[in-house]
């Protein structure tokens, strides 16, 4: 191709070789942890939402070491497909225990699941120990033909 042609092509779309709005090798399909992130500070944030239904597809101790909330969201309801992932949860102690600070930390998941219940009673010590509080809702929402739990975040 000539350069012009290279040229104009790798304008009229700038965003095509980032991920997450990092830039990445189009010539390598190399999954997520191969690929080159740049260290910085942490991210603080009041509420975060643990990406896709809580699978360990996508989140490890790295994300939690960086994304640091107030208050994280934890769904899924599959546990066919993994979701909620132990994993995941098990990320969160990681992470949060090289923090540094010993910040309050809300779970709030939005299932009652086995996987959760299971995870809450073998690691309650260690959340206690990293100041992480797991929210039970026990309130309830009904609209019209259905019902779920309901949670209230005040910031």
């Amino acid at each position: 191709m000539p350069e012009d042609e290279l040229s104009r092509s790798s304008h009229s779309n700038p965003g095509k070789n980032l991920v997450n709005g990092i830039k990445t090798n189009p010539a390598s399909n190399t999954p997520k942890s191969s690929l080159s992130v740049p260290m910085g500070p942490p991210v603080y944030v009041d509420l975060a939402y643990i990406p896709n239904h809580c699978s360990g597809k996508n989140t490890d101790p790295e994300f939690f070491k960086r994304v640091r909330a107030s208050y994280y969201v934890v769904s899924g309801n599959d546990a066919a497909n993994g979701e909620p992932s132990r994993a995941v949860l098990d990320a969160l102690l990681e992470g949060k225990s090289q923090w540094g600070e010993n910040l309050q930390v809300t779970l709030i998941p939005t299932h009652d699941t086995e996987v959760t219940r299971e995870w809450y009673q073998q690691t309650h010590e260690k959340q206690q120990e990293l100041n992480i509080m797991v929210l039970a809702s026990s309130s309830t929402v009904v609209m019209q033909d259905e019902s779920f739990p309901a949670c209230k975040i005040e910031f």
